[in-house]
């Protein structure tokens, strides 16, 4: 039988896994809570995680939190977008986010970028590629913290259920 410690960790963990795709949630840091929740509150009786492993999960934890805040900005400067050009993309997506919801974000980003570059004098071209970077780097990042979210469920299960 599975103890309460048990069930709110992995719940934690599913919670980060659908963070990764869900706009303000933050997986990473979900995920990391489910493991310590685990590491410091299972009964004796339960399989132990072992530090090792957990140093490992928060290091995982940790790289999906830098890639959820940094891919977008980093993908948009790879594009050629200026400083003030990402920070305006955040705070539009943010704003859109509330108007319409996930599409917002993508949608807010590129137009923000777009406009914002072709405002600083900017050729369509580069504005254009700046804000196709920009959106490219904001779903990879995406699927990046699906699968690092993902790898700490899968390793924490595999940890104290199979091993």
């Amino acid at each position: 039988m599975v103890d309460l410690v048990t069930l709110v960790a992995v719940a934690l963990l599913v919670a980060g896994v659908a963070g990764s795709v869900v706009p303000l949630v933050p997986a990473g840091p979900l995920s990391v809570a489910g493991v310590l929740v685990y590491y410091f509150l299972a009964p004796a009786s339960a399989p132990s995680v072992g530090l090792g492993w957990v140093i490992v999960f928060a290091l995982v934890g940790l790289v999906a939190f830098a890639v959820e805040h940094l891919g977008g900005a980093l993908a948009s400067k790879a594009g050629g977008a200026e400083t003030t050009t990402m920070v305006l993309a955040g705070v539009a997506s943010l704003a859109l986010l509330f108007v319409l919801g996930p599409l917002g974000i993508v949608v807010g980003t590129a137009v923000a970028v777009l406009g914002a570059e072709l405002y600083a004098g900017k050729e369509p071209a580069a504005a254009v590629r700046a804000a196709g970077y920009t959106v490219a780097g904001l779903l990879a990042s995406s699927v990046a913290q699906l699968v690092l979210t993902l790898s700490i469920l899968v390793g924490f299960v595999a940890v104290v259920f199979v091993i």
